[in-house]
């Protein structure tokens, strides 16, 4: 069975964008029950690798973890959705934004806690940096994250060649 021609389309544009959850453990955790951060961005990362494997359709490798915010403690417990889509696509990098709520499962409450933006280069079979589909602005969201995005990405780049001197 074959799919409809522009099936390929459709599905990068609705495969930009990816949910996980996870129950947090004790193991996940200090002796105070607050999860780690580096549990949290572990998890932020490979939620966003999807999101940016599933727009390139290929294997990507982070590139930049960006100002990741930890605004309220999560517990264990908690279940934790993270939220990624990709926001900017260059010509071999994308950028993915994450942002993490912790549920209290048993009440449903839940809260922002977390907000990173994670940059992945997408490699070819020679490992070697591969160009990536253009990213598809349906929406006056799409375009504004994608601005926003821009502004981030000429911030990095000068603090890039800043560093450099």
């Amino acid at each position: 069975m074959s799919d409809p021609p522009d099936a390929g389309q459709e599905s990068r544009s609705t495969h930009r964008h990816v949910i996980l959850a996870q129950v947090m453990l004790p193991a996940d955790a200090n002796a105070q029950g607050d999860v780690h951060g580096g549990t949290l961005m572990k998890l932020a990362d490979t939620a966003g690798a999807i999101a940016a494997v599933r727009h390139a359709r290929r294997r990507v490798v982070t590139a930049i973890a960006d100002s990741m915010t930890f605004e309220y403690p999560v517990k264990v417990g908690d279940l934790v959705l993270l939220d990624a889509e990709v926001s900017w696509v260059g010509r071999t990098s994308l950028e993915v934004q994450v942002s993490i709520e912790a549920e209290r499962i048993v009440t449903g409450e839940r809260r922002r806690t977390s907000l990173a933006y994670f940059v992945y280069v997408a490699l070819g079979d020679d490992g070697h940096p591969h160009p990536v589909p253009p990213l598809e602005l349906r929406t006056e969201v799409d375009r504004r994250r994608f601005a926003q995005a821009e502004e981030r990405r000429v911030f990095r780049l000068a603090q890039r060649s800043h560093h450099r001197l």
